[in-house]
């Protein structure tokens, strides 16, 4: 019989066995110790990937009510912007260019809600104008205007949210099911925010706005806010009188006629019967700014009733950058005149006092009369006439000492008729209407017109009263009137100014120059003025 070799592998091997326990042994021990997972080592933890997520939500809604969040409403006459904002606070801002803006807390919440007023819109305008009677329902229109506009911007600003952070989630999980999540999650914010503005939403903020710009005149002019509810015909017409004050102007140089200032020429701001408006200040400055005016001159009436509690409106005279010449007119007081004797940069006028200012010579005298009231006293046209010749006979001293007046000031043009021949130029103002008149001697009388659109009885005539005010150019070195602009801003349902260039007689192409000074004489005689206010 065959020998089988000790190494046969159907011969049992004892080192064979002890092997196979041994593996089993740590296959077993292998399979119950715990194994690293390593994909935990890269996933964020859940509160990290939940203010991703947020941040993701927050941005992306914010980026689509950026781009598609808004709509354009006709709200009555005017047409509107109306927006959604992110906002601590929340509330309503309605911002009117270029008059200012106004705040309503109107509700608590994370959004804000904006309506810029693009622009009036010219034909619904001029339709409330040629038929005032539709004033009667426009709360009515614009109510249902705005009712449309909200509803139409919440649709749009739901698609908004949701998109941009639909968008933005693919954009950065590259993954759908987490993009969808994020815009469910802004639409779910969107609500939240829109619930918190329903239930917190008062009604009465309408009552407490918060103004600012040209508006914050708004409830000292218009009246506030809770008689313009319950007394909305005379808001009416003390709107009339506020979009009449604050007409923007425009630049209207190409429809000017040829003449062109140089740079020493002498520009002077006439103003006059202010009347107590605030919006005139505004006016006053932008004129300043574009013009570069070098002197303003008040021929009076700045005040309504001359108290002293109205000494504060004066204070807007010191933020003008040019010095400011003053006389007293028939609503300005004493203790007007006090108040501003004693203003930096203010050079007030009275009983023929001649002074110096940015190059010219100035004298003035007050109006003898104080009518806050309108009143006719007797003897008033007498009066005024005295004035005049009192001032005639100051110009007439100056000029024998060898310092001439160039400009005299009174406040009613028949006491500045009283000074032909004595000056070149002589300003008023009183009638609240512009002209121009060279008077028998050669004076030339510039009447301004109110450019406080007569304060606050803008709204006595069938249209509110236009603002007026002009500008002088004098020659440096002669100091005589080469050109003027009168400016006038329209009344209501107009959004230009009417800017019209004058020029002397004498100055026009192919005319006689106008000799060096008016010939001395006495003071020609002239009729009494129309009573003014």
């Amino acid at each position: 019989m065959p020998r089988v070799p000790a190494s046969h592998p159907n011969r049992p091997n004892p080192l064979r066995g002890i092997r196979r326990a041994v593996h089993a042994v740590t296959r077993r021990r292998r399979s119950t110790r715990p194994r690293p997972d390593l994909s935990l080592a890269h996933e964020p933890r859940p509160w990290a990937r939940a203010a991703g997520l947020m941040a993701v939500v927050l941005v992306g809604a914010w980026l689509g009510l950026l781009v598609v969040g808004n709509v354009r409403a006709p709200v009555g006459p005017m047409n509107t912007t109306m927006t959604l904002r992110p906002s601590l606070t929340g509330g309503t801002k309605i911002n009117v260019s270029p008059l200012g803006s106004l705040e309503l807390d109107s509700h608590i919440a994370p959004v804000r809600l904006d309506v810029n007023v693009d622009q009036l819109d010219p034909a619904r305008s001029q339709a409330l104008v040629d038929h005032p009677e539709r004033l009667s329902g426009l709360q009515d229109e614009v109510a249902h205007d705005v009712e449309h506009g909200t509803l139409d911007l919440a649709l749009r600003s739901c698609v908004a949210v949701v998109s941009g952070a639909t968008a933005l989630g693919l954009a950065v999980y590259r993954r759908p099911r987490r993009a969808l999540a994020a815009g469910g999650l802004a639409l779910t914010l969107l609500a939240a925010s829109g619930a918190t503005a329903f239930a917190t939403w008062n009604p009465k903020s309408v009552l407490e706005p918060k103004f600012s710009g040209l508006l914050s005149s708004a409830p000292s002019v218009v009246g506030n806010a809770r008689s313009i509810v319950t007394e909305f015909d005379v808001y009416q017409k003390e709107l009339a009188r506020l979009v009449t004050n604050v007409t923007k102007l425009y630049d209207v140089t190409s429809t000017l006629p040829a003449y062109q200032p140089n740079p020493t020429t002498i520009r002077v701001l006439h103003v006059s019967d202010i009347h107590l408006n605030p919006a005139s200040w505004k006016i006053i400055t932008s004129l300043v700014e574009q013009y570069k005016v070098d002197v303003i001159v008040d021929s009076g009436d700045t005040m309504d009733h001359g108290t002293a509690a109205e000494n504060g409106f004066l204070d807007p005279i010191g933020d003008l950058g040019v010095p400011y010449v003053w006389v007293r007119g028939n609503h300005d007081s004493k203790i007007t005149q006090r108040h501003l004797e004693h203003m930096k940069n203010v050079h007030v006028l009275d009983d023929g006092r001649a002074e110096t200012v940015a190059g010219l010579r100035f004298a003035g005298i007050g109006d003898p009369q104080f009518t806050p009231d309108r009143s006719g006293a007797p003897g008033a046209d007498a009066s005024e006439e005295l004035a005049g010749a009192r001032l005639a006979s100051a110009l007439r001293d100056q000029r024998a000492k060898g310092t001439p007046v160039d400009i005299a000031i009174a406040h009613e043009p028949s006491a500045a008729r009283e000074t032909d021949g004595t000056v070149p130029l002589v300003l008023c103002g009183h009638l609240h209407h512009q002209g121009t008149k060279v008077l028998r001697y050669g004076t030339r009388l510039r009447m301004e017109g109110s450019t406080g659109g007569s304060g606050l009885r803008a709204v006595e005539g069938e249209h509110p009263a236009p603002i007026e005010a002009s500008i002088l150019y004098l020659d440096r070195d002669s100091r005589r009137l080469q050109a003027w602009d009168a400016i006038k801003l329209g009344g209501l349902g107009l959004t230009t100014a009417e800017v019209s260039r004058h020029l002397p007689e004498e100055n026009k192409p192919g005319a006689t120059p106008s000799p060096t000074a008016p010939t001395p004489s006495t003071a020609s005689p002239s009729a009494p003025s129309p009573s003014g206010s």
